[in-house]
């Protein structure tokens, strides 16, 4: 299974409230301390806005807590996950077709209202054959996957390629509100 949507501010402002999105900060002092951590919406608003301003590390606390909160088992998708649940049994590279076209996805020179400006609000945008919404552009979304510089050796079956990589850096799919759509 997979959401739906990105997660939102609301989601993760649950999340932090409940103690789940924390962020460790050192306070001259005090020395470190654990707060909730309530990442920028950039002035764009929270509600139903996708949740922006989190680190991979933060990715997986939401999921954990996720987790821990409904008892069932919620993690990053792999990046052959997300390219298979983007595509939605399509061969095209949208799920629309070959072409970005016109109002499918907020990035640049899109065609959307929001397009090289802010963040649209979830599912603002039509869902692929498998009805998943904001697939590709507005955000871009966390995978488990390391970085690697070509696909040589990635795994057949679909699961996070965390092998004979530095995972320092992690890889991102979706693109985003800013980036054009190559």
């Amino acid at each position: 299974a997979v959401g739906r949507f990105s997660v939102t501010f609301e989601e993760w402002d649950a999340c932090a409230a409940d103690g789940g999105c924390n962020q460790m900060e050192v306070l001259a002092g005090l020395g470190k301390v654990i707060r909730p951590y309530k990442p920028s919406d950039e002035g764009w608003g929270r509600g139903r806005r996708p949740v922006i301003n989190v680190s991979w590390d933060d990715a997986k606390a939401y999921v954990a807590w996720l987790s821990q909160k409904t008892g069932k088992t919620y993690r990053l998708l792999s990046g052959a996950e997300y390219e298979y649940a983007t595509r939605a049994g399509t061969q095209t590279a949208y799920p629309w077709g070959n072409a970005i076209g016109t109002n499918n996805a907020n990035c640049h020179a899109c065609g959307s209202q929001w397009d090289a400006r802010q963040t649209a609000p979830v599912g603002s945008f039509p869902a692929n054959g498998f009805g998943l919404y904001d697939m590709v552009g507005n955000v871009r979304e966390w995978t488990e996957d390391c970085y690697h510089e070509r696909y040589i050796g990635a795994p057949a079956d679909g699961s996070a390629w965390i092998e004979g990589a530095d995972c320092s850096r992690r890889v991102v799919r979706s693109g985003s509100w800013l980036l054009a759509p190559a």
